[in-house]
């Protein structure tokens, strides 16, 4: 299951709001079931983490699960990217 890590009350609320937004819009077939939670002590990943769809977009996974989340959320907020 996904999740969302906020740091401030702020960014709780929009990841709320945004997360209603969808649902009410039913912009994905099924309920938006991401956890939102306050951000644990977070340790960064190695570098060749880093960028991993952006670096490996050919590969199977990312072509066929990755990519047409990315470009769902591209039409939904191009605007804001």
């Amino acid at each position: 299951r996904s999740v969302i890590y906020y740091h401030s009350e702020e960014q709780h609320k929009l990841a709320e709001q945004w997360k209603k937004t969808l649902n009410d819009k039913h912009a994905f077939p099924n309920p938006i079931v991401t956890e939102i939670t306050a951000a644990p002590e977070f340790y960064p990943a190695e570098d060749y983490h880093q960028n991993y769809f952006n670096m490996h977009g050919h590969e199977p996974y990312c072509q066929f699960v990755a990519r047409p989340k990315v470009e769902k959320v591209k039409q939904l907020f191009g605007e804001k990217l």
